[in-house]
């Protein structure tokens, strides 16, 4: 894609609010969009709110500076929910990032922009943030592919942090063929997932999970994963109150100030949110620690054996802009993946109506082996 058709396509696509700025650059390509929490040299980097200093980062992030070095174009900086700590990128600074599918309906957040603008074809693939699910419920509610890799392999140098031991970066994209050479692009590493066919996959879904999701989501979820074995898992209400005390400790250590310094610049739900984090105790916060260490060798030990596990990735389809909803209903199925670490990518299941993502999770460390599979039943599931 030349960063011409790609301007063109953000201009035809302008009522989605999928971009925050955007940056002079001309060429061929491959053209990226990046979430408005990376710095890109010249732009300034906002994380979606109006408390940061407005001024121009003086340098690319590393991970910019890698993907520049190989030769793709930087488009723009992506919308997304204010300081990424949401799930819908209703953004009351910036806009609303809506569904590419129903523009009444909300894109998922935190990276809302990035999924909007890879399925309405404004870039060829976009960088992302995860927290908590940031890549993988926009992925899932817009109807592309997200990559949330091992915690620690992308460098997040250079990005507004939420959560120093959660944080990463991965891409959005059309299909895994691009996720995979997004993920190299950003890594620096060459990446050669194995060949693999679905019916000689050893797929694996929890037993007991599943049952809390809307009809829509409910009926992708049974028809995919018809037929496979069960295994339990560490209890997942344990891992989402895991996951949320070390988010909410962390988000309050970086961002509480702004509760006190500058609250009328925040949105309602952000103040909030930051509010509660800020009561969060400080030896709560170091059992949590622990606690994710041992979550994550419980998670290790289940999946022993099998190529990846299945999960939904919300409870829910995208739901309207401005309808109140839970955060639990987009966050609870992604959370507890974030709290071990574990690589996870986000499919497009076959659905007849709004997008259904469903996520695979794998091995610790072996994100090469889980794109592999992705491959296969992306393969399979078209």
């Amino acid at each position: 894609m030349h960063t011409r058709e790609a301007a063109e396509r953000i201009e035809a696509y302008a009522e989605v609010g999928a971009f925050i700025s955007r940056t002079a650059e001309d060429s061929a390509g491959p053209v990226v969009a990046v979430k408005d929490v990376v710095d890109v040299a010249g732009q300034v980097t906002t994380a979606g709110s109006v408390v940061l200093p407005a001024v121009p980062a003086g340098r690319d992030a590393p991970v910019v500076a890698r993907i520049r070095r190989a030769g793709c174009a930087v488009i723009g900086k992506t919308n997304l929910h204010e300081l990424a700590l949401g799930p819908t990128s209703e953004n009351p600074h910036f806009g609303v990032v809506r569904n590419p599918h129903d523009r009444n309906r909300v894109a998922g957040g935190s990276s809302g922009g990035s999924a909007a603008a890879v399925a309405l074809g404004m870039c060829d693939w976009a960088v992302g943030s995860d927290t908590s699910g940031s890549i993988r419920i926009p992925a899932a509610l817009c109807g592309v592919v997200g990559v949330k890799p091992t915690t620690g392999t992308v460098d997040v140098t250079g990005t507004v942090p939420v959560s120093h031991t959660q944080d990463t970066l991965g891409p959005l994209a059309p299909d895994v063929a691009t996720a995979v050479r997004a993920l190299e692009l950003m890594t620096g590493v060459r990446l050669a997932p194995p060949a693999r066919r679905a019916r000689n996959l050893r797929l694996v879904v929890p037993d007991g999970w599943g049952a809390d999701l809307d009809p829509p989501t409910a009926e992708v979820w049974v028809a995919v994963t018809d037929g496979l074995p069960r295994i339990r898992l560490p209890d997942r209400d344990r891992l989402v109150a895991t996951g949320s005390t070390i988010v909410m400790a962390e988000a309050a250590a970086r961002h509480g100030r702004w509760v006190s310094e500058a609250p009328d610049r925040l949105g309602a739900d952000v103040r909030e949110l930051l509010r509660e984090a800020c009561t969060v105790p400080r030896a709560r916060y170091v059992r949590a620690l622990f606690e994710a260490g041992v979550l994550r060798t419980e998670l290790a030990a289940a999946l022993s054996g099998w190529d990846a596990l299945l999960v939904p990735a919300t409870r829910i389809v995208a739901p309207l802009v401005g309808a109140p909803v839970a955060r639990g209903e987009l966050t609870d199925y992604t959370r507890p993946f974030s709290v071990t670490g574990h690589p996870v990518v986000t499919l497009p299941a076959p659905s007849t109506g709004l997008p259904v993502g469903i996520q695979l999770v794998g091995h610790h460390g072996g994100d090469e082996e889980l794109l592999g599979v992705a491959a296969a039943l992306e393969r399979a599931w078209r």
